[in-house]
């Protein structure tokens, strides 16, 4: 009776032993290799964060799913990220919500200005509304990895625009990758200077722009914070950042390390979320030390900024996302204001 027992025993270590380690690639098959690409500069928080969870997601399976992490937009503004998505040069991509829109336009909805008041509010809308927008990716070809932001978009200058006057007399930047700014700008009759972001820089420097739109700790990682002497201490709206996988390429991932990749990438994006937050505020406080301006706008010209936004909004091609989506976004943020009662 010994010995069975004794085979037993050394099959239930075994078990528990292999249980332990990591996923493994069947013997022969060849790794998934996933190209990333990110407009993040090398160094900066979310390039670390990357890299973090691809060594760990990579080590989980066994180097099953290995990852190729392409920083600074070497491939190309957002636009070239997700075409080059679509054809099959890249595999996955770190982006704002201005172009997970164009994958799936009702993530459109959270750019609307003056959207939102506070990071609490952020949080409640975006849990409730994340399923809805996981799955409209998923039925337009795309897997969603995680969420996280960049956070609270500002107005930043090289001359003061506190009014509307003065906006109207300075040299706007227009990202092309968003057309709702493109919408706004044009109602308030605001010429804009289009140019990608990974021109924006010597834009400031020569003079081509004079006023940009971004978080502060992306003004600080792009380095535009070098050209800055204004800030409009007034955030415009909220940036969503995820990350998303082409769903062609995601599910050559054997179904088993598909979970692994997704919880831990999502994990590591939740753990963005607050260090981007922290880095923005730290940001803002920099930039004051280097003699950057902080400039508060009166109520009127706040209201004048929202006057433009809501008509704005009211064409069609100011946005994307379909009223059903908006209504169901103002339940939310009314469901929030109510519980904080």
């Amino acid at each position: 009776m010994r010995r069975p027992a004794c085979q037993f025993i050394v099959m239930v270590v075994l078990f528990l032993f292999g249980s332990l380690l990591p996923l493994h690639f069947a013997e022969g098959q060849s790794p998934v290799i996933i190209k990333l690409a990110t407009l993040a500069p090398e160094g900066s928080p979310w390039i670390q964060v990357l890299k973090a969870a691809a060594d760990e997601a990579q080590q989980k399976t066994g180097n099953a799913v290995q990852f190729k992490i392409y920083p600074g937009g070497v491939m190309g503004d957002e636009r070239d990220m997700v075409r080059k998505m679509h054809i099959g040069q890249l595999q996955a991509a770190m982006l704002s919500s201005a172009s997970l829109a164009s994958m799936y336009p009702e993530i459109d909805v959270l750019q609307t200005p003056f959207l939102f008041d506070s990071y609490p509010e952020t949080d409640f809308v975006v849990g409730k509304m994340q399923d809805g927008f996981k799955s409209g990716l998923e039925k337009n070809g795309y897997v969603a990895l995680g969420w996280s932001e960049a956070g609270f978009v500002y107005l930043m200058s090289t001359v003061p625009v506190e009014t509307l006057e003065l906006l109207r007399k300075a040299k706007v930047w227009i990202w092309n990758d968003s057309p709702m700014s493109k919408a706004i700008f044009e109602e308030a009759g605001v010429i804009g200077v289009p140019l990608s972001i990974t021109d924006v820089l010597v834009g400031l420097q020569t003079g081509l722009v004079e006023v940009v739109y971004v978080p502060p700790s992306v003004a600080v990682a792009l380095q535009w914070f070098t050209r800055i002497k204004y800030i409009t201490d007034a955030p415009l709206n909220y940036m969503l950042g995820g990350l998303v996988a082409k769903k062609e390429a995601f599910d050559k991932i054997d179904p088993q390390h598909q979970s692994v990749v997704k919880e831990v990438f999502q994990r590591h994006m939740t753990r963005l979320k607050e260090i981007i937050r922290a880095e923005n505020q730290e940001a803002l406080t920099v930039m004051q030390k280097q003699g950057i301006k902080l400039i508060s706008p009166g109520k009127a010209q706040i209201a004048d900024y929202k006057a433009i936004s809501e008509k704005a909004m009211q064409k069609e091609s100011g946005h994307k996302f379909s009223p059903k989506t908006k209504e169901e976004v103002s339940a939310w943020l009314k469901a929030y204001a109510e519980g904080k009662k």
